[in-house]
């Protein structure tokens, strides 16, 4: 006869059957014919980076983590200390999974390849830390990840990475505020968020089945670059702030905590182009098309204005796109206005 474990007393707080993050992606492998195990184990290189750059944001300030380190990156941007330990974990983690065969990285001009004999099947594009230079002012900022399988015959290249979003097979971010959170989808139109419990080390699942509402209240765009929108974004934002119910105004300059709050709570996160930024400022292979394939996999919309955001085939790796992302009927709102916009020229 089976023996099943004792009850504990009903007062007690700990847990002592914790759905991992582990867990979970080995239970959802289970429920996958012909699964092999490979995405699970690049999953669990990426929590291990994850961890090691949640220890290394709570230690910035003491280990003067956020100072710069005199150059800048590809983007053109100051790269700070935290932001080299964040990459050189992401890429050294998924290069000891075996399952990465090329990766790319917002700090890396170019593909990074992995060596023959340790590639894999499948392609990575991260965002080591986004939001970094907010890293003194200890704003939450975050990591995004985006995956896909290779797609050429013999060694992975450059072009594997070159995929649409709708070809993904999972992204995920991880927040770094408060607590530190990651919210993974693999495709099945859900999304989970797991928050790391540091006296055990792992990610434990506190948000399952993540939606998006159809419609939020709360707007977020610079609004400092005002000058340099297009009509029907300039048109679309006083549309926010009128009425009888104007919506609410919030934006922290980090991507990823910016999407968290739209993700939770709904509403519209607007980067679009500009005068200064034609084509956009995010990068679409890992700001854009990760966090538009999450939010669309919790119900969202996510589109550059011309197109949904998962369409757009990448011509470069670095490539940018404007973005308008969130609630379904917020983002509506927009393309409605940019449609009316467009007839009226």
């Amino acid at each position: 006869m089976a023996q099943t474990a004792a009850p504990l007393p009903e007062e007690t707080t700990v847990d002592t059957d914790s759905m991992t993050l582990t867990r979970f992606v080995l239970n959802e492998q289970r429920k996958v014919e012909g699964a092999t195990g490979s995405l699970t184990l690049l999953l669990n290189s990426l929590l291990t980076a994850i961890k090691a750059i949640s220890t290394s944001v709570r230690r910035a300030g003491f280990a003067k983590l956020g100072s710069t380190v005199g150059r800048a990156n590809v983007q053109g941007e100051e790269v700070k200390q935290l932001d080299v330990i964040a990459n050189n974990l992401f890429i050294n983690m998924l290069k000891s999974s075996f399952e990465v065969g090329v990766m790319v990285s917002e700090e890396n001009d170019k593909c990074i390849e992995v060596a023959e004999a340790d590639r894999g099947r499948y392609v990575v594009a991260f965002d080591p830390l986004d939001g970094s230079s907010n890293i003194d002012c200890l704003i939450s900022i975050g990591s995004i990840f985006s995956i896909w399988k290779k797609v050429c015959d013999g060694p992975a290249c450059e072009q594997d990475i070159l995929q649409p979003g709708n070809k993904m097979v999972a992204a995920g971010y991880a927040l770094y505020g408060s607590a530190t959170m990651i919210v993974l989808t693999t495709g099945g139109n859900t999304v989970n968020g797991f928050t790391l419990d540091p006296s055990i080390g792992e990610f434990i699942l506190t948000d399952p089945n993540m939606t998006i509402p159809k419609r939020g209240k709360i707007y977020s765009i610079n609004e400092g670059y005002t000058e340099m929108w297009d009509e029907s974004v300039a048109k679309y934002v006083k549309q926010c702030k009128s009425g009888k119910s104007p919506m609410g105004a919030r934006y922290v300059g980090s991507m990823v905590a910016d999407m968290h709050r739209t993700l939770k709570y709904g509403g519209i996160f607007m980067y679009p182009a500009t005068t200064k930024s034609p084509n956009g400022k995010l990068r679409l292979l890992y700001e854009c098309a990760p966090m538009a394939f999450i939010i669309e996999q919790a119900g969202g919309k996510a589109h550059s204005g011309v197109k949904p955001i998962l369409d757009i085939e990448p011509q470069s790796i670095h490539e940018r796109a404007p973005i308008f992302i969130g609630s379904t009927e917020n983002v509506d709102d927009y393309l409605k206005v940019r449609e009316e916009c467009e007839k009226n020229k």
